[in-house]
């Protein structure tokens, strides 16, 4: 590179030395030739300098270029599905190996009926972590608490039955008890809900009003959040980003009992689910962490829908799409092949 470097500054001396003299008095001439020479010498050595500084090739993106491509495909998918919803559809879906990601309609305010109670529980966990409202600090079933689509809460005897913390979570994982989900909101504090979301960086999703009150819902205090933030609440838990991995583990437990639910309609029995629906008139969601091969977050909400079985059959469609490009990046090498003990290789 030295003697290029040499090879180049001769050069462009010849070149400055056979240039034409410009019509100016021999005092001015001198400085104004050394001028021009020294700013084509600076440059020369600026683009030598950039060509040695540059790297033999460029960084591997966190996607390959194959992955890529089934990205692509997926995207079309989706938004295939989404044009004969009738209704409005958000969708987020995030890698939990490289963080890659897809959008639809990412940062709309959307109803998110029982899917709530994720973030009810992760603020339990929360507050066992730090001392208060321990999951195994008892409860005694009170009469006054019972709320509609309380269907185990309500099985329980009054005044007699002492479940715990855990337990109540348990309840509303499996059958989205809504009684169970209330003790719980009263037993942590709403706005504690809201300050752990607040904290994570959710300015969206807010939890605003108890299970069945429809008085509050009527006056416009609805459970809300945006696909892109119950992701991000998912992908945050799923890092032991709110409480050690030792709740985490447990917390996932939890979530993945199992449940009547879109996510996994289509999806292997065996595989480890750990999601939560939610539904009201109009609105199907269902958010989760799928922990296939390679592990994802997919949260999809629709709202205005003519039709619910319509929404959940699009929720189902989604899932297995995801799922079965996330098999493939799990059990295929960088490219693209699978071994298993039934390949012959034929």
């Amino acid at each position: 590179m030295n003697a290029d470097w040499g090879a180049d500054r001769m050069q462009f001396g010849q070149i400055v030395a056979n240039s034409p003299e410009p019509p100016l008095p021999k005092r001015t001439y001198q400085p104004m030739r050394e001028i021009i020479y020294r700013c084509c010498l600076v440059t020369l050595m600026m683009a030598v300098t950039v060509v040695q500084a540059a790297p033999p090739c460029c960084p591997k993106n966190a996607t390959t270029d194959k992955e890529a491509v089934l990205w692509r495909k997926l995207e079309v998918e989706i938004r295939e599905i989404d044009a004969h919803l009738d209704g409005v559809m958000g969708v987020a879906i995030e890698d939990l190996t490289t963080g890659h990601t897809f959008f639809l309609n990412p940062d709309e305010v959307l109803p998110q009926a029982s899917s709530i109670k994720i973030a009810v529980l992760a603020e339990l966990y929360r507050q066992h972590q730090g001392g208060n409202h321990k999951l195994d600090d008892p409860y005694t079933v009170d009469a006054a608490d019972l709320v509609a689509d309380s269907n185990i809460m309500g099985g329980l005897t009054p005044g007699v039955t002492r479940v715990t913390n855990r337990d109540l979570a348990t309840m509303v994982v499996a059958v989205s008890d809504n009684a169970a989900a209330n003790v719980l909101i009263d037993r942590l504090g709403m706005e504690n809900v809201n300050a752990l979301l607040e904290g994570l960086g959710l300015h969206q999703t807010r939890l605003r009003r108890k299970m069945m009150d429809l008085k509050a819902a009527g006056e416009g205090r609805e459970n809300v959040a945006t696909p892109r933030e119950m992701m991000t609440l998912l992908e945050s838990l799923f890092h032991s980003k709110v409480f050690n991995r030792t709740l985490t583990d447990d917390f996932f437990k939890v979530l993945t009992t199992p449940k009547d639910s879109w996510i996994p309609r289509y999806l292997p029995e065996d595989l480890k689910i750990a999601n939560k629906p939610g539904s009201l008139e109009g609105v199907r969601n269902d958010s989760g962490v799928i922990f296939a091969s390679r592990p994802y977050v997919i949260c999809v909400m629709t709202t205005y829908l003519r039709n619910e079985r319509d929404a959940e059959e699009a929720i189902a469609q989604i899932s297995r799409a995801a799922y079965r490009m996330f098999d493939r990046f799990g059990r295929a090498s960088e490219y693209g092949r699978v071994i298993s003990p039934a390949n012959s290789g034929k």
